[in-house]
């Protein structure tokens, strides 16, 4: 454990001389003493990145100041030389850091970002969001509570910001939502520049004939288009975000 404690204060010293305190996760005076195995790390995050199993931040009790390294009840301020321990601290999951305009969420169980005026928590989605979404969003219930399909970090406790999309569901990167397909932004723009490529790039001549019937991602219509090997753009909503439902064929009307 000495040498746990010792790794993370030399950690936190490297940071202090970048303008810094406590690791690359958080800005903080103190380490947290797992209760899991009684070793001390900077925070939750290096625990479970250098263990076998996951600290529970609700169940941290202890902290070990960094300065004078006494050990003591998780809380804002060493007991023993007065050090800062969080510009902001939660006594609810021991979060520590500087200011961030956080605030603890009694819905989702922890701590976000804020300012809290700037979001609120949708009870069927189980989430925080921004205010420009309220009754603006479509409610998928609990829809947090779950990986992140991109890069499979889990979406509630993750400290990476999800987008809302247009479908409901969550991402934290990516331009095209991969439980539904539906277009994750507003790609008009980028329909418009295939639409030129489709233009300059002409089939060659026994393609030229071609349809297929398609099914578009986004407003989930039906049509039958010419076949293009760079997309097939859908009639209805011209979207290029689409998947062939069927063979290609030869058009009779322009035999």
């Amino acid at each position: 454990m000495e040498e746990m404690a010792a790794s993370a204060r030399e950690d936190g010293a490297r940071g202090q001389k970048q303008g810094r305190r406590g690791c690359k996760h958080y800005d903080r005076g103190c380490l947290l003493k797992a209760p899991c195995c009684d070793k001390l790390y900077t925070c939750r995050l290096c625990h479970d990145n250098n263990e076998d199993h996951q600290l529970d931040r609700f169940k941290v009790k202890e902290v070990q100041c960094i300065n004078c390294e006494k050990i003591q009840h998780a809380q804002q301020t060493c007991e023993e030389c007065s050090t800062l321990f969080g510009e902001y601290y939660c006594s609810i999951c021991h979060l520590f850091d500087k200011d961030k305009k956080q605030y603890h969420c009694e819905n989702c169980g922890i701590c976000r970002i804020g300012p809290k005026e700037d979001f609120f928590h949708c009870l069927k989605c189980n989430l925080c969001l921004a205010m420009n979404l309220q009754g603006k969003h479509k409610c998928i219930e609990n829809v947090s509570r779950q990986n992140c399909p991109i890069c499979l970090e889990d979406i509630h406790t993750s400290r990476v910001v999800a987008h809302v999309l247009p479908c409901g569901h969550l991402l934290h990167r990516g331009y095209r939502c991969p439980l539904c397909m539906h277009s994750a932004l507003d790609m008009t723009r980028y329909w418009r520049q295939l639409d030129d490529e489709v233009a300059q790039t002409p089939m060659p001549s026994e393609y030229q004939n071609m349809t297929v019937d398609i099914l578009c991602n986004d407003c989930n219509g039906r049509s039958t288009v010419q076949f293009h090997i760079l997309g097939m753009k859908c009639n209805i909503c011209e979207s290029y975000n689409t998947a062939q439902a069927g063979g290609c064929r030869i058009s009779l009307d322009q035999q």
